[in-house]
C-alpha cells in the first residue's frame, strides 16, 4: 500500500511539474503582438513633388510576429497632409490610408537595434482639395525600419520609411516617402 501511495505521489508531482512546461511550450507556439504610433514628415516624389510641398504624416499600426520566425504580418493606418506648391496655389492634399504588409526582421527580437524590411498593399482615400473629386485607390509600398530598445522593458523607438505609390484617376501615380519616428509596445 505504501508503494501505491508513493507512485500516486510521484505521478501527481510529475503532473504538477509538467503544467508550467506545457504553458511555456504553448506560449512559444503562439506568436507575439506589437502595436504603436508614429509621426513624421511626408516627402512627395515625382509629379506629386512638383505640385505639393513637404507635409506631415501620423499613424498607428500593429504587427503580429509568427512564433519562432523573423516574419510578421502588419496593419497600418495613416493620415497625411501636404500643401499645394506654386504661385497662387492654395489648398492641400490629404491622404487617409491603410496598408497590410509582410515584415521580415534581419536580426532577433532580443537585439538592441532590430532592422526590419516591409512590403505590402493598401487602400488610400485621396483628397486633392476643392475642384477635384475624392478618389479611393489601391497602392503598394516597401521600406525599412530600425527598432531601438528603450531600457529593460519591451518599448522600442522605431525610425522608418516606406516608399509608397498610389494609383490615381489620371495616368500618373501619387508617389511619396514618409519618414517617421514612433514608439512600439507589446511582446
Amino acid at each position: 500500500m505504501k508503494r501505491f501511495g508513493l507512485v500516486l505521489l510521484v505521478a501527481a508531482l510529475c503532473v504538477v511539474a509538467a503544467r508550467p512546461v506545457m504553458a511555456q511550450r504553448a506560449m512559444a507556439q503562439a506568436g507575439s503582438l506589437r502595436y504603436g504610433v508614429s509621426a513624421g514628415v511626408l516627402m512627395p516624389i515625382g509629379d506629386y513633388g512638383t505640385a505639393d510641398k513637404l507635409g506631415f504624416v501620423g499613424g498607428a499600426g500593429a504587427t503580429y510576429w509568427l512564433a519562432g520566425q523573423p516574419i510578421g504580418i502588419r496593419a497600418d493606418l495613416s493620415f497625411s497632409s501636404t500643401s499645394h506648391d506654386g504661385v497662387g496655389a492654395t489648398g492641400s492634399t490629404k491622404i487617409l490610408g491603410g496598408m497590410a504588409s509582410v515584415v521580415f526582421a534581419l536580426n532577433p527580437a532580443s537585439a538592441p537595434a532590430r532592422i526590419m524590411l516591409t512590403g505590402g498593399v493598401g487602400i488610400y482615400n485621396l483628397n486633392f482639395g476643392s475642384g477635384f473629386a475624392k478618389q479611393t485607390k489601391l497602392g503598394f509600398g516597401g521600406g525599412a525600419a530600425v527598432a531601438f530598445k528603450m531600457g529593460t522593458g519591451s518599448t522600442r523607438l522605431v525610425v522608418g520609411t516606406r516608399y509608397t505609390s498610389v494609383s490615381t484617376d489620371g495616368t500618373s501615380r501619387l508617389n511619396f516617402l514618409p519618414i517617421t519616428v514612433g514608439l512600439s509596445f507589446g511582446k
